[in-house]
């Protein structure tokens, strides 16, 4: 996808969900009767816009967030004590209003997959299937674990007969972390501890364990060959079908993609079929800008088995609450794990370009993968939206407390001190603003760490 049509669906991602947030603060705050003078998707100066009753509905220059200006809902206006005014209000009614957005935001994060369960549920059948190992990616964590084939995991940290989609996302998420997991091999249990390697990928650290479902067996098929590649070099051809990677039968082509990846930049011979007649040929995988190893081919694409079905309303409410709890779960390990230096901040956050480039790359995959990603980010929306800073809806709710609890004791929350807290977190929100921005250029526009993948060396438990 070309970078104008990336920037239009960053922009309709972006400005939804800040449409949606802003529309809960202004609804529940026009139910209420505050009166609401700004409601502006972006930051800074007017570009346009009309006006309506008291409200000025306008877009502003900035388009990285936006806002609700309600009359006298700032220490330093002239406040009159006017019914219409946000400070005047009762406690209840502006945490009312302060818990709308986010709240608003996290509504939508569980009705974007509910709607699309009901309208058409479709994934990969392996997903919603008991994890068996299919194959086995050499120099991977499960290769030096001594999983194999036909193995089933039957409990994996703690979640007793996990399916693919409880399997893999964790995975990804907690690359050189220690999982217990319980492994049922020919009526026996092996109880192993699994360290999912770390690999860069797109400017991220995520987990891979070099364990394959069991998909369709087949030669992977060269559809074509990029120019100036490692695999042009080496004599690679369309219709050549690769057969074995360093000696290893290629069952499909998402073990021969993780195989890459563990192989690095170090030479690798492929066994090929040609017209008939088996040839064998070396080449070294390069590390991309995104991080990945390639050797520069893509394969004629086998259909993975897919399932389909449409869920009941109750099925589907109860599908988006599991998938919804798993990110706020795998979210809370990542800041658990970035917290505890075991994971890198710049690795694992990403601002206005990471998701710029995820939202154009889930366009391309089309409308289903496009509106997954914005459940997801109407979740950390809501979510970033609660922490106790102030200036966020979550530092409103958070001097809320504070005002009530001073009021125990007949002290008052002065305007002095709310302005004080205001601009400490004004100060928090630009330097954690510039820290993400600063982030993005350096991993997106000016990347400096192209290593090779790395793999953790892990054992076994128990034998």
């Amino acid at each position: 996808m070309g970078i104008a049509m990336t920037i239009l669906v960053f922009i309709f991602v972006l400005g939804t969900m800040i449409i949606i947030h802003e529309f809960g603060h202004f609804a529940v705050a026009k139910l209420l009767k505050i009166r609401v003078e700004t409601f502006s998707v972006g930051f800074g100066p007017r570009l346009f816009g009309f006006r309506r009753g008291d409200t000025d509905y306008r877009v502003s220059i900035i388009p990285l967030g936006g806002y609700v200006k309600m009359k006298g809902e700032n220490v330093d206006e002239q406040l009159t004590g006017a019914p219409d005014e946000f400070l005047s209000r009762p406690k209840w009614q502006r945490f009312s209003v302060a818990i709308a957005g986010p709240g608003l935001n996290i509504l939508t994060a569980l009705i974007i997959p509910a709607v699309a369960a009901m309208i058409s549920f479709q994934v990969p059948a392996y997903v919603v299937q008991p994890v068996v190992v299919g194959s086995v990616v050499p120099g991977s964590p499960a290769a030096q674990l001594g999983l194999q084939p036909g193995d089933r995991i039957v409990d994996f940290r703690g979640v007793r007969d996990p399916l693919w989609q409880d399997v893999e996302l964790k995975i990804t998420a907690n690359p050189n972390q220690q999982i217990p997991i319980v492994v049922e091999r020919n009526g026996t249990r092996l109880s192993m501890t699994l360290v999912p390697a770390g690999h860069r990928a797109d400017g991220e650290i995520i987990g891979d364990a070099g364990i394959i479902p069991e998909f369709p067996k087949d030669y992977v098929e060269v559809n074509a060959v990029t120019e100036g590649s490692p695999a042009q070099a080496a004599g690679l051809r369309r219709g050549d079908k690769i057969v074995t990677f360093n000696g290893h039968e290629v069952p499909n082509f998402p073990w021969l993609s993780s195989a890459i990846q563990y192989n690095g930049e170090r030479p690798a011979t492929l066994t090929i079929l040609r017209d008939g007649q088996k040839l064998e040929l070396t080449t070294t995988p390069r590390i991309d800008p995104d991080g990945k190893a390639r050797i520069g081919f893509s394969p004629v694409w086998r259909n993975i088995p897919m399932q389909k079905s449409r869920k009941s309303l109750i099925e589907a409410i109860k599908y988006s609450v599991a998938k919804n709890y798993e990110l706020i779960v795998i979210t809370k390990d990542v800041f658990a794990q970035i917290l505890a230096r075991e994971r890198s901040v710049r690795d694992s956050l990403a601002g206005p370009i990471g998701i710029a480039k995820v939202s154009g790359q889930a366009a391309e995959r089309g409308w289903e993968s496009l509106f997954a990603l914005m459940g997801f980010l109407s979740l950390n929306l809501g979510i970033f939206n609660l922490l106790p800073i102030p200036v966020l809806d979550g530092g409103v709710i958070f001097m809320l407390l504070i005002e009530a609890v001073l009021g125990l004791f007949g002290l008052p929350f002065t305007m002095a001190l709310r302005e004080k807290m205001n601009q400490v977190g004004l100060v928090i929100l630009l330097l954690i603003m510039g820290f993400v921005i600063y982030n993005d250029v350096s991993k997106y526009i000016l990347p400096s760490d192209q290593s090779p993948p790395q793999t953790q060396q892990i054992q076994p438990a128990n034998k």
